[in-house]
């Protein structure tokens, strides 16, 4: 589960204040806005003010599910390394993940979400930052294998990334996305940590 009592420094402070004089998320819903102001102060861009998509049931459903204990998958190691509250699973360094790619012809990124269904079951939490590869097995894999809580996808590059967002939110699963191409691992564990830190603030309150 999340670490109680998360210290915030007062640089994140200043910066949270920074950010909310330059754009006013408040008629935002309040998952809604703490995944975005998280996401903006990881990249200090503005732009994801407009740029990202998502529904607040969607971040509801994310976030009562990990308040739950789900697993939370993501598709590469850096995604993983900020995401400091909660233990995750990542595939796509192993020998098993480069084995699969090379018999089925596909990316180890693909591969390692294959692998990584079977061991976090249905129902957890899908955060991709890099591999836009990874998000498209996501999505046909969602309805019936894996069955998600939540994905966050936020992959970054020319080739694919913009692509792949966009046949996540075609694809009826509960979702946060963007729409252009930008996004990348620090933006993604940003708005998975935008959940958690909310969970360490329920774990605070008497």
């Amino acid at each position: 589960m999340g670490l109680t009592g998360r210290r915030v420094h007062p640089i994140e402070v200043r910066s949270m204040e920074i950010l909310r004089s330059r754009v006013d998320l408040s008629a935002l819903p309040p998952l809604t806005r703490a995944v975005t102001e998280r996401v903006i102060h990881a990249s200090a861009d503005l732009k994801y003010a407009a740029d990202l998509r998502t529904a607040e049931p969607d971040l509801e459903r994310g976030l009562a599910a990990l308040r739950s204990g789900v697993p939370v998958v993501t598709d590469v190691g850096m995604v993983a390394a900020g995401i400091t509250s909660r233990d995750v699973i990542c595939r796509v360094g192993t020998p098993e993940a480069a084995a699969l790619a090379k018999q089925e012809g596909i990316t180890r990124s693909a591969a390692a979400v294959r692998l990584a269904s079977d061991e976090a079951g249905p129902g957890a939490v899908w955060v991709v930052g890099c591999a836009p590869t990874a998000l498209f097995e996501i999505v046909a894999l969602g309805a019936g294998r894996l069955r998600p809580a939540l994905v966050i996808g936020l992959p970054v590059g020319f080739v694919g990334a913009a692509e792949s967002k966009e046949a996540l939110r075609a694809s009826g699963l509960p979702q946060l996305s963007n729409v252009s191409e930008k996004g990348g691992s620090a933006v993604a564990a940003a708005a998975a940590n935008a959940l958690l830190y909310l969970l360490d603030e329920e774990g605070e309150a008497p």
